[in-house]
């Protein structure tokens, strides 16, 4: 009996997807969700999501628990790395001087890079400093939720 690859990585984008919107974020498929999201006034949480093996496994969880939080941002959003390739080039454009990963956080204010969370660091970091690390960015750019 052989498994077909395309089944099982739809399955596991869907649940990756899933996991991520049932926590609270809007997910942005297109470049003009991205750009009318983006320009918000406020803070805007970006996770970039991806289905790599242990750090998407990490950030995911990090992002559902690090927003119950005194301070947050004002908005979560979602792009989704080699799944929605034009919403998440939209999206990366607003992090200058940051190079593309995935997955990762980006911390926006009116449109402006506040602060990254990068992959480095995600990948092989305990779920717990990755949520301090977030919750670190809302008190320094966040108003109280």
């Amino acid at each position: 009996m052989s498994l077909d690859f395309n089944f099982l990585m739809n399955d596991v984008v869907e649940q990756a997807r899933k996991d991520i919107v049932e926590a609270g974020f809007e997910e942005l498929k297109t470049a003009d969700e991205v750009e009318e999201a983006l320009n918000r006034k406020g803070t805007t949480l970006v996770m970039v999501n991806s289905v790599c093996g242990c750090a998407g496994g990490i950030a995911r969880p990090a992002a559902k628990h690090a927003i119950h939080f005194d301070k947050r941002p004002d908005h979560l959003v979602t792009v989704f790395a080699g799944q929605d390739k034009e919403a998440t080039a939209k999206a990366r454009s607003y992090f200058e001087g940051y190079p593309p990963s995935s997955p990762s956080f980006a911390l926006l204010k009116d449109g402006k890079i506040c602060a990254m969370v990068e992959r480095h660091e995600i990948e092989g970091h305990a779920p717990m400093s990755v949520i301090e690390n977030l919750q670190e960015l809302f008190d320094k750019y966040c108003e109280e939720f």
